[in-house]
């Protein structure tokens, strides 16, 4: 079980110009994370902000235009940062606001840091190239990168007194982070392909006909492609519907903020199973409007009743 309490120690004014650094970060790079997290209390939000920034450059570095051989120096230097965040090593007038803004949010509440060095593990695994025979090989990636997140999150958010089955609260932000990551897959797959990585598992691909992979705004010739979306899709249908019973363990606010980040990719995932060619002519998104929506749901607290009788029904 995760309870968390912010610490009292007051945000001077350095650490509220990193944090504020890391949000400029986050609502310029992460749109739909960003509108997620306005609804947390403003110390989590910031918390969360900062893990997002340093989250963020490690993904750029792996998504950049250099060189393997320095994108590995460069996560490493990462990884050394990271250490030096862990030991308590940075002083808040540092020149990097990231690092001053994760020390602080490492020090106000109970994060589990090792997650950030699962996500350079991730990436590393980008840069060497690496491909995903089966699901159970495309997991392992996508704990690192998104299950990873999902459990850094959760030492912010902490569970509510007397949340029953919070000592699974960790496994179920781990399995939401694969849902997200899983749709994330699905709506990025020609840009993905551009850049020669493909991530959905092989043994999909060739059960499919897609082995040929995805150059172009059509599928390859013969290959069932809206049978393997479809496929995807309700695998990560299976992941939200576990993922989801989290909800019931945050307190409201943290529980608005993840059942609206989660619904944005919901209906995205919604978006690509009623066409799944879209994602091969482009990126697939929310209109604004809906987003609020989600959002407003969230506040409401629907998801979360919803998710709490479906569980009760369960133990019946």
């Amino acid at each position: 079980m995760i309870r968390t309490v912010e610490s009292e120690a007051p945000a001077t004014a350095p650490v509220l110009a990193a944090y504020s650094y890391c949000e400029a970060v986050t609502g310029q790079q992460a749109r739909n994370f960003a509108y997620g997290i306005r609804l947390l209390p403003t110390p989590k939000r910031r918390a969360v902000s900062a893990l997002y920034a340093f989250s963020r450059r490690v993904d750029d570095i792996g998504d950049g235009e250099l060189a393997d051989d320095v994108k590995i120096a460069r996560l490493d230097e990462a990884r050394a940062l990271l250490a030096r965040v862990h030991e308590g090593a940075v002083a808040e007038d540092d020149t990097d606001p990231v690092a001053v803004a994760l020390a602080h949010a490492a020090r106000a509440f109970p994060i589990p840091l090792g997650g950030l060095d699962e996500l350079i593990d991730g990436v590393q695994m980008d840069v060497r190239g690496e491909t995903y025979e089966t699901w159970d090989d495309l997991k392992v990636y996508c704990r690192c990168v998104a299950g990873a997140i999902g459990r850094l999150s959760l030492g912010v958010f902490g569970t509510g007194p007397g949340a029953r089955g919070a000592e699974r609260a960790s496994e179920y932000a781990d399995t939401l982070g694969l849902a997200l990551q899983l749709t994330n897959i699905l709506r990025d797959v020609r840009e993905d392909a551009a850049g020669g990585r493909i991530y959905l598992p092989a043994d999909d691909l060739a059960k499919f006909g897609c082995s040929a992979g995805f150059n172009g705004p059509k599928p390859p010739e013969g290959a069932d492609f809206a049978g393997l979306v479809h496929f995807e899709v309700r695998r990560a249908r299976a992941l939200f519907a576990e993922g989801y019973r989290l909800l019931p363990m945050l307190d409201r606010r943290s529980g608005a903020c993840v059942a609206a980040m989660a619904g944005i990719y919901r209906r995205l995932l919604d978006r690509i199973e009623r066409e799944p060619e879209a994602v091969l002519r482009g990126r697939v998104s929310l209109p604004g409007h809906e987003k609020a929506y989600v959002a407003v749901r969230g506040l409401s607290g629907l998801d979360t009743r919803h998710v709490a009788r479906r569980t009760v029904r369960r133990r019946a």
